[in-house]
């Protein structure tokens, strides 16, 4: 026993000593490792096997539609609507969906090129670190993850809204906790939010085929559940509302574009389907189908949704929280309020369900690639979930719900989805025109240069509205480029299986959407953006790049698994 304490203080001092050693050498493996890349091959066979057990292949196509409806469905129209009609937007909140869902559209289409190609649940993390290296993709992969987890942490407190208005209760703080010591907007201690994130997390950890039927099951519910909001909103509503006091659009067109950027948080969740590529039968067919069949309903929704409210409430009048709830009481259906209530908290429930099973499987692969602590990486040989991930992002996710409200995490999250989606566009372009195609990379550099250039000085153009004529040419510069890097890249080799058509149209507009898109958001949101920033990029210099230069420049590369059965099942995924 003495011994053994003895020896406890020699270990850490052997530990710190190592690291003081490797802290010295940081310039040298940030050159090493900062733009490493990993081959499609590495990640579909070598980095999956850091998991241990395989994550079980149980899901169909119709599983990724319905968990890609069911994880944006409740988030958007419950959450943001409200707030955007009454101060952003006016009544053309629908169309500043209509906007948004564009560019969900355009990004899902790269998304899914990306996931037939690299049927890995990595996701953007990666897409990108196979196509720009090792900080591009832990910078996009730490990005999702606090987008997920404070979107998340949202989506719960604004179940607690929702539930207290399907029991009759219109003061949803009367179900929180109010604590005098603590700052504003931070003082209202949500349990109902706690307790559903914790319940959610054990779900998830009990397999994802369990999670996906009972996401099934909410998801048709919510889904008939809005057909009945459309339908009722239509036929009890007024044009008038639409035009008074004020016009359509009384906030201008400046307002509906700031009201897309706002809502395309409602739009987070489709990403997540890309993230269960390796529980997917047939990923190649599946995937397609999933992504881009969830964003064209859930667009299609989202914009009947918004005009349905604004039909049956003047904007001027539409309440911040539980906005539906309380336009079906003014129009003289108390009733539906209370359903409006328990629909709205089953559609919350569900899209909450998606979204952190794809933020595990974010935080899952990121833990392979050795940036955070590799025991995040285990994948539960019963369950074949990723356990520890599931539960840390739950807490994590608990946490924040408990505490954070709403409005101070919504820009924050629009700015972090927008930069991904962005990221992920330009590496599509960057990867078809040079690493398949190989083209010099100067060519595609440029181009993609010059399209966020444009896209800026675009939106600064908007911003200040003594220079409007800078509108019609930036736009007509962009279109130029992309026009003459289409016609000039004579050299264009298609991947196998799923691709974008039309390429490099729908990725650059893309590219051009989300820069345009981010441009409108507020000073704050970039402040707390830059503070992230700083500290995930801390984090790297000091964890990161040296946990992955020993892993793969020190010990070669991936350890070896006793069970070899394991790595067949690993081969399997490039057979489908």
């Amino acid at each position: 026993m003495a011994t053994n304490v003895d020896q406890s203080p020699i270990a850490t001092n052997i530990f710190f000593t190592k690291y003081l050693q490797s802290l010295t050498q940081t310039p040298h493996r940030l050159r090493k490792r900062m733009l490493a890349t990993w081959t499609p091959d590495q990640e579909l066979n070598r980095v999956r096997l850091r998991s241990g057990a395989d994550m079980k292949r149980k899901l169909m196509w119709y599983d990724l539609v319905a968990l890609g409806v069911g994880g944006m469905l409740g988030v958007g129209v419950f959450v943001t609507t409200g707030p955007v009609a009454l101060q952003i937007s006016g009544p053309s909140v629908f169309i500043s969906y209509i906007i948004a869902a564009i560019s969900a559209l355009l990004s899902s289409l790269c998304y899914t090129e990306f996931s037939v190609q690299i049927p890995v649940a990595g996701g953007a993390f990666s897409y990108l670190r196979v196509t720009f290296g090792e900080f591009v993709g832990y910078f996009a992969g730490a990005n999702i993850l606090m987008e997920y987890v404070l979107s998340n942490a949202a989506v719960a407190r604004s179940f607690t809204d929702y539930l207290c208005h399907a029991v009759g209760e219109n003061d949803p703080n009367s179900w929180r906790v109010e604590v005098d010591g603590l700052f504003k907007g931070y003082n209202m201690l949500d349990f109902p939010a706690v307790a559903l994130v914790l319940l959610l997390t054990l779900c998830l950890c009990h397999g994802t085929k369990e999670s996906s039927i009972l996401n099934l099951i909410m998801t048709i519910f919510h889904v008939v559940f809005f057909g009945f909001i459309i339908i009722a909103g239509f036929c009890n509503g007024s044009v008038q509302n639409l035009v008074k006091p004020g016009g359509l659009a009384p906030f201008g067109v400046k307002g509906i574009v700031d009201g897309a950027a706002t809502v395309y948080f409602s739009y987070i969740g489709y990403d997540s389907v890309s993230t269960l590529a390796e529980e997917i039968q047939n990923p190649s067919k599946s995937l397609p189908l999933g992504i881009v069949g969830s964003v064209l309903i859930v667009s299609l929704l989202y914009s009947l949704m918004a005009l349905s409210l604004c039909l049956m409430v003047p904007y001027n009048k539409i309440l911040k929280d539980a906005s539906f709830s309380m336009a079906f009481r003014n129009i003289g259906w108390a009733w539906a309020s209370n359903v409006v209530g328990a629909g709205a908290s089953l559609g919350i429930v569900a899209s909450l369900l998606v979204a952190m099973l794809g933020q595990a499987r974010y935080l899952c692969v990121i833990g392979r690639a050795r940036l955070v602590p590799n025991w995040l990486a285990k994948v539960h040989p019963s369950t074949g979930t990723p356990l520890n991930a599931t539960l840390f992002l739950g807490l994590c996710t608990a946490t924040i719900a408990l505490f954070t409200e709403l409005s101070i995490v919504l820009e924050m999250i629009s700015i972090s989805t927008l930069l991904v989606f962005y990221l992920v566009a330009n590496a599509l372009i960057y990867r078809r025109y040079v690493m398949i195609s190989n083209n010099p990379p100067s060519h595609t550099l440029l181009f993609l240069f010059l399209l966020s250039f444009f896209a800026i000085c675009f939106s600064i153009s908007l911003k200040i509205q003594q220079q409007l004529w800078g509108l019609p040419l930036f736009g007509g510069l962009m279109l130029i480029v992309t026009a003459f890097f289409h016609y000039s890249m004579s050299r264009v080799s298609h991947p196998t299986g799923w691709s974008v058509p039309f390429m490099p149209w729908p990725a650059a507009i893309s590219i051009f959407l989300n820069v345009f898109l981010m441009t409108t958001l507020k000073l704050l949101s970039y402040q707390r953006f830059a503070m992230w920033t700083c500290l995930i990029t801390l984090f790297y210099v000091l964890y990161g790049v040296h946990s992955t230069y020993e892993a793969e420049e020190m010990k070669g590369g991936v350890e070896e698994v006793p069970n070899p059965s394991v790595q067949q099942s690993k081969l399997d995924i490039q057979m489908l």
